[in-house]
């Protein structure tokens, strides 16, 4: 599995930034240095030398076959990036520490910030757009000349996604009139540098690999300019401040220029453009990239969750861009350096494929070490597995996959179009937008099918009207994202999944007929019928999930634990009647127990609760894996001889034929599939930690999804109100009669090139590790929930314990030996005990009751 390792050749291929006894200067090319009286200034700028624009694709840069091995390609040598110098001692020798760069940053921005001037500028179709210099040093001198690379484009946006391009509001490779192939959007929310630079880096690389395709009619050198790749982050008061520094250092973000409103009216995002040539690690080393690209920086000023931004990606910038296919990635995801060509190539070769994904694997750390630490992480990583494997290739060859996974997935635009009566694939795709905005009078059944969005767009797209579009996986695309690795974020996270994936999958089930009119061949419909009858299956079985896992339990155990050969022998003779009655108890009580936990509690504030059930879930499978290896042994010959005749042995024997043949169909598949496809590893790294983990992935997670139906978000994000701090911009009347803006932007281009240095020396020291923490009335509300879980259960649990025990086996075995067994013995011991003390309280009651009167007749 090369692309878990974290061998990466691409990132060790930029230099240390500056080297280590670089002394460089701020100034400007062509400029005079800055009077004595300023703070030193420094130029990185790059090199004559390096030729930039011939270097770029010079090599042998991943051939076709690159996907098989994607972190053993050759990539082409980054140019070196000397640097003058002149007199001073930049770095000093003794590193400061982190609280002295961050200050050093924010001195930096107040400088700018404070040394800003008022300007007057023209509005363009009636909007505001500013065009900025961008730091000197990440320009090259062969492109000094061109504008994209030597100006960062501000684009203040006032209207709702669907108004921008009727607002008039444009985008510069819609300017340029370039036609643009690949459009690839990365949406983040709070992501640090270390998640966007795994991702845009990965994005960088893949560009790199188009453009070094020499040999294409559609790639090439001038490759780039057919991509174009747009962040959009959901929140400017929830972006974090370290990922802005690296968008700082591409050129793709500038402090001082933003807006917040805009002649009296809010400005709704904030739009950086910028065809960026460098390269950023996520400690601030910089050094060019390989090819330059064409960066869409979206700030959104509130925080309106995941399908806003995607709103802003299809129904803003979409048409303006008008691309052939889209990428969709999670910042955080890491497509290895040739999926995304794999994805294009898909969409290239099959006119008819509207939709694609790659193969998600699980990140699992260096030498796979997470999964060593995490059996959470080890049994996600089987069930990631196990789905690629056997499950994304049958919906593939039926041609309709259920989910598209958002973190990486590709649509062919023109597929995801409406309509002329406006209703289609983004249409649905947004519904769930509106549904939870708090205004929507949609049901609950249908407020949880949008929380699964993506598997009701895979749907409409299968499904749209006279289009015969299909979906497909390409597993030679592949990512990897991370995992939760706690379980209260585990449960979390698939509280969503299940519910929305539940409704959805009812959804489509129920509107199977739509198949019929969707323009697809006879036998693709018919094949398309199968699918959505297997699914109507699959449906039914997810369903009744809980009831299925313990009634096999239940017969497994039972079953080897009757007669003179029972499984658990070896502890004692009889041992198996008293072992299955504990652990079919136990199992009873710890449904018990997450159902009261899931009916208000958050995962956050039981999460010991839950731990302690996933660990008494696993021993319950230990047992029934146990019980059924035992029967499995007890059925199936034990001489060469009793194998001789097999269909006899089939045909005669029902417990090797109910027992061994299922076993062997599931988990022997398992095996025989990952082998098929050259993937075995999980079974060795992951297999048990998944089945330890089974039960707790149906009883808990299933368990947990049903109780909370009612919670359709998308997860706690906080307020999505908008912070008034970055000023407005005025309408003035220019000397001319003209409408004017007068805005307040930063005018001396050295205190650009600081802020730039100082978020470079800001990122090469990492902050301290910050603990997550709940707000006071969160943790007063778990805490709450969780004293009255308790009470629940200390109630309830007394009296199951009470239960339980009078009608086990034991104690009736021992009423047998010691009671029923006497001369004048009618009843069972506890209910003598249960009659008296009834009598005797009654007495006592009688006898206050009598006492009370005799004092009342005495006049007392």
């Amino acid at each position: 599995m090369a692309y878990h390792q974290q061998q990466d050749h691409y990132a060790n291929s930029f230099p240390d930034y500056p080297p280590a006894n670089a002394a460089p200067n701020y100034a400007h090319p062509g400029q005079q240095p800055a009077p004595q009286h300023h703070q030193q200034q420094h130029d990185y700028s790059f090199d004559n030398q390096s030729n930039w624009e011939t270097k770029s694709y010079q090599s042998e840069y991943a051939g076709s076959q690159a996907h098989l091995n994607p972190y053993d390609m050759n990539v082409p040598p980054m140019p070196t990036m000397p640097y003058q110098n002149p007199a001073g001692n930049y770095p000093p020798q003794q590193r400061p520490g982190p609280m002295h760069q961050n200050s050093g940053y924010s001195v930096a921005r107040e400088k700018l910030m404070k040394r800003r001037s008022v300007r007057q500028v023209e509005l363009q179709q009636g909007n505001l757009v500013l065009d900025m210099d961008v730091p000197t040093h990440i320009v090259p001198k062969s492109m000094d000349k061109t504008e994209e690379m030597t100006k960062l484009r501000y684009t203040a946006a006032t209207c709702d996604p669907d108004e921008f391009m009727r607002q008039k509001y444009t985008l510069r490779p819609y300017l340029m009139g370039r036609r643009t192939e690949l459009f690839i959007v990365m949406t983040m929310y709070n992501e640090d540098e270390v998640l966007f630079c795994r991702t845009m880096n990965a994005v960088l690389k893949n560009i790199a690999h188009l453009c070094s395709r020499t040999k294409s009619k559609m790639w090439g050198p001038d490759g780039w300019k057919k991509v174009v790749v747009c962040v959009v982050s959901d929140g400017r008061n929830k972006v974090n401040k370290r990922t802005l520094q690296v968008l700082t250092l591409m050129g793709c973000y500038q402090e001082g220029i933003a807006k917040d409103s805009i002649g009296g009216k809010d400005v709704t995002a904030h739009i950086f453009e910028y065809t960026t040539n460098v390269v950023v690690t996520d400690r601030g080393e910089v050094s060019q990239g390989a090819c330059p690209v064409q960066v869409i920086f979206c700030l959104k000023e509130q925080n309106k969750k995941k399908l806003n931004s995607h709103r802003w990606f299809f129904n803003a910038f979409g048409p303006l861009i008008q691309p052939n296919v889209c990428i969709l990635l999670d910042v955080g995801t890491k497509p290895t350096g040739t999926s995304i060509y794999e994805l294009w190539k898909c969409f290239d070769k099959h006119s008819g494929v509207g939709g694609a994904c790659g193969e998600i694997c699980v990140d699992t750390g260096k030498a796979c070490s997470l999964l060593l630490k995490s059996p959470l992480a080890a049994s996600q990583n089987f069930e990631y597995k196990m789905s690629n494997i056997l499950d994304k290739p049958l919906e593939s060859v039926f041609g309709y996959i259920s989910v598209l996974p958002g973190a990486f997935s590709a649509y062919r635009y023109k597929a995801l179009q409406n309509g002329p009566d406006g209703k289609g694939p983004l249409a649905s795709y947004f519904k769930g937008e509106d549904m939870h905005g708090g205004s929507s009078e949609a049901g609950l059944f249908e407020r949880n099918m949008y929380l699964a969005e993506d598997r009701i767009l895979c749907f409409e797209i299968v499904t749209k009207k006279r289009e015969a579009w299909r979906l497909q996986y390409v597993k030679s695309a592949k990512a990897a994202t991370d995992v939760p690795t706690t379980v209260p974020e585990f449960i979390s996270q698939r509280r969503r999944w299940l519910n929305g994936s539940l409704f959805a999958s009812v959804h489509a089930t129920v509107f199977w007929f739509r198949i019929w009119t969707s323009g697809q061949g006879f036998f693709r419909k018919i094949i398309l019928q199968i699918e959505f009858i297997y699914n109507a299956i699959q449906l039914f079985f997810t369903w009744t999930s809980l009831a299925n896992f313990y009634l096999a339990f239940f017969f497994l155990v039972s079953s080897a634990t009757s007669g003179k050969q029972d499984a658990f022998n070896f502890l004692a003779d009889g041992a198996g009647p008293e072992v299955f009655e504990v652990f079919l108890k136990l199992y009873l009580g710890l449904i018990f127990i997450i159902l009261v936990c899931s009916l208000g509690n958050r995962p956050q504030g039981s999460k010991w609760t839950y731990s302690i059930c996933i660990v008494l879930f696993g021993f319950c499978n230990i047992i029934t894996l146990w019980c059924a290896g035992y029967t499995v042994y007890l059925a199936v010959p034990h001489t060469v001889e009793g194998w001789k005749d097999f269909p006899n042995l089939v045909e005669t024997n029902a417990t090797f034929r109910d027992i061994v043949i299922s076993l062997a169909a599931t988990y022997g598949l398992y095996f025989i599939g990952s082998f098929m496809h050259f993937e075995p590893w999980h079974m060795f790294t992951s297999f048990i930690q998944y089945m330890f983990w089974l039960p707790s992935y149906v009883n808990i997670l299933m368990m947990y999804a049903m109780c909370n139906l009612h919670d359709v978000t998308w997860g706690t994000k906080g307020d999505n109100g908008s912070s008034k701090d970055l000023g407005g911009a005025k309408k003035v009347k220019g000397e001319d009669g003209k409408e004017l803006m007068e805005v307040e932007l930063p005018t001396a281009r050295e205190d650009v090139d600081q802020v730039w240095a100082a978020s470079r020396t800001a990122l090469s020291f990492k902050p301290a590790e910050e603990k997550e923490h709940r707000d006071a009335a969160t943790k007063q509300a778990d805490h709450d929930r969780n004293s009255r879980t308790n009470v629940v259960l200390a109630w309830v649990g007394t009296n199951i314990i009470m239960i339980l025990v009078f009608t086990s086996t034991a104690f009736t075995k021992w009423v047998n030996d010691h009671v029923t067994s006497t001369k004048d013995a009618n009843f069972n011991p506890y209910l003598t005990f249960l009659f008296y003390c009834l009598a005797g309280l009654s007495a006592i009651r009688f006898l206050g009751s009598t006492i009370y009167l005799l004092l009342r007749l005495i006049g007392f």
